[in-house]
């Protein structure tokens, strides 16, 4: 059985290839921010875009699911 683990984060900025996200934020627990927030209360990722195609996929404020499966 394949574990997957998802994190949701949100893009804080860009600068040239370098693309910043960070975990969402809800006090409301109901909601599906609030429900990542209980589980990934903090978390921060910084990650160079070198290929111009995917790099414009990334917009400031917009919210981004990050799966994580193992990699065999």
């Amino acid at each position: 059985m394949t574990v997957r683990v998802r994190a949701k984060f949100i893009c804080s900025g860009k600068e040239g290839n370098t693309v910043f996200l960070h975990t969402v934020y809800s006090e409301d627990i109901q909601s599906e921010d609030g429900r990542f927030t209980q589980a990934t209360p903090w978390g921060e990722l910084r990650m160079n875009v070198d290929n111009p195609n995917a790099a414009i996929h990334f917009d400031v404020g917009k919210s981004y699911y990050l799966d994580f499966t193992p990699a065999e």
